[in-house]
């Protein structure tokens, strides 16, 4: 099993002690579609720091679940840290209801040791998600398209995603949202799981992407589980949008749903997409114009 670049107490002490710059972000992923970000900006003399979990999966939930079925979940990487240990976060966001992007045994630790935190879900999933995280609804945040809500100076807006179609309610409330952050100067979309569909490009005419980060383990009819972009597909939508640089997600997480990121990477250089090719626990850092990883080699950027 593959171990993180960086794990428990040594991601910590990254997360917590890696120099904190005004107005510069740095974000780690934390494997599938999880990331936590931290946004730094002054405060007087003093710097604050905003942290934001994103479909954070930091369990072994799934593979415990399918262990004795027909399709298990066997973990390929290694966990990057027990939640019990992330007592600064201010707000933590789902994308949908899969378990890999809605873990109880992630966010119930979460909400334990952060009494503050702040979860946002897809409106037309609040129920659900309660009943999952064992709380009243109306301590959950609900989104939808069009929708924005600002959390700890960080502004979420809610977007459409189609996996494997877009599926609404009774309402008209999108059960599959992504997410765009924005904080300081910056705009982030985090596509959740999403295939492409009509229209998609045309509502993010709105924004200025500086990242999108998205998926590309694509669509396998035969793994009997929801489809993604391919890594093609994914290089497609961040030049459609204008990301100035992309961070491809969900792969290397379990062995039956995984592809290797080598067709994002080529298709990236063939089209000239800005990227950047992440390990586990591996920290991305905004300066200024440039970006830069927390590996020695500078990572693919």
């Amino acid at each position: 099993m593959t171990k993180p670049i960086l794990q428990g107490n040594q991601f910590l002490a990254n997360v917590k002690e890696y120099p904190k710059e005004n107005g510069h972000f740095n974000l780690w992923w934390l494997g599938q579609s999880g990331y936590l970000i931290q946004w730094n900006r002054a405060n007087g003399n003093s710097i604050i720091s905003r942290h934001l979990l994103i479909d954070p999966y930091l369990s072994n939930s799934l593979t415990k679940k399918y262990a004795d079925t027909d399709k298990p979940h066997i973990r390929m990487t290694e966990t990057v840290i027990n939640p019990n240990q992330l007592d600064f976060i201010d707000v933590a966001t789902s994308s949908h209801n899969h378990t890999d992007h809605l873990d109880a045994e992630t966010l119930i630790p979460l909400m334990s040791v952060n009494p503050k935190l702040k979860i946002v879900v897809p409106e037309a999933n609040r129920d659900f998600a309660a009943d999952r995280l064992q709380v009243d609804a109306e301590s959950l945040i609900g989104s939808d398209a069009g929708k924005s809500v600002t959390i700890a100076d960080i502004e979420i807006n809610g977007v459409p995603a189609a996996h494997e179609t877009l599926e609404i309610n009774a309402d008209g409330q999108h059960k599959f949202l992504g997410y765009v952050f924005q904080f300081g100067e910056w705009t982030i979309y985090h596509s959740g799981d999403t295939m492409l569909y009509g229209g998609m490009v045309t509502q993010f005419k709105r924004w200025e992407i500086d990242l999108a980060i998205l998926p590309i383990n694509g669509s396998d009819p035969s793994r009997r589980v929801s489809g993604n972009l391919s890594g093609s597909q994914a290089v497609w939508l961040a030049q459609q949008i204008g990301a100035k640089l992309v961070i491809p997600c969900h792969y290397e997480m379990f062995e039956f749903n995984t592809v290797s990121p080598d067709q994002f990477v080529a298709e990236a250089k063939k089209q000239g997409q800005n990227y950047c090719l992440l390990k586990c626990g591996e920290r991305f850092s905004s300066k200024g114009n440039e970006f830069s990883n927390s590996r020695n080699d500078g990572g693919e950027n």
